[in-house]
């Protein structure tokens, strides 16, 4: 009886379920135009097109990585997932502009914590898109990464992918 209490929480912790970052409309990675997200060259997961500027942490768990430019965040996941929440696409051309950072590498954060503000109309102006890729970049460090079948998901709230160590 107390093996299986054991291997339960062994197995939670194995497993991470990611909520929205942006609240918007769900997409998945073949449908965007960029080749690097689409064809997985960086890693699997899903995307949103944004409906509003403000990009909060989908786990629990540590920033390992903040772009200079802003327009990308690395976090790293309780059970070891690390996740890049990439911005728009060709955005790291706009250096900056348009992007707030609210954290900074090495900082702890909870699921729903502020990570980022950015403008939505400097995005579509001067990027290529507005999309969302949300990658799992150590895939192949991972059993499995299911999208959990939504269409919209709200910022914090909605379970949108779930990541098995």
């Amino acid at each position: 009886m107390l093996k299986n209490l054991f291997k339960k929480k062994e197995d939670m912790h194995n497993d991470v379920t990611l909520v929205a970052p942006v609240s918007g409309e769900l997409v998945s990675l073949e449908e965007i135009s960029d080749p690097v997200f689409a064809e997985k060259m960086m890693g699997d997961g899903i995307a949103i097109e944004p409906a509003i500027g403000e990009l909060v942490s989908p786990v629990d768990g540590k920033i390992i990585q903040l772009f200079p430019t802003k327009h990308a965040i690395g976090i790293e996941a309780e059970n070891g997932a690390e996740i890049l929440l990439h911005i728009g696409l060709e955005t790291v051309n706009l250096n900056g502009e348009g992007f707030t950072a609210h954290v900074e590498e090495g900082k702890k954060v909870k699921q729903g914590d502020h990570l980022l503000s950015f403008d939505l109309d400097v995005i579509r102006e001067k990027a290529q898109g507005t999309i969302i890729p949300i990658i799992i970049t150590n895939t192949d460090d991972m059993s499995s990464i299911e999208p959990i079948d939504v269409k919209q998901a709200t910022a914090g709230r909605d379970e949108i992918l779930v990541v098995k160590k």
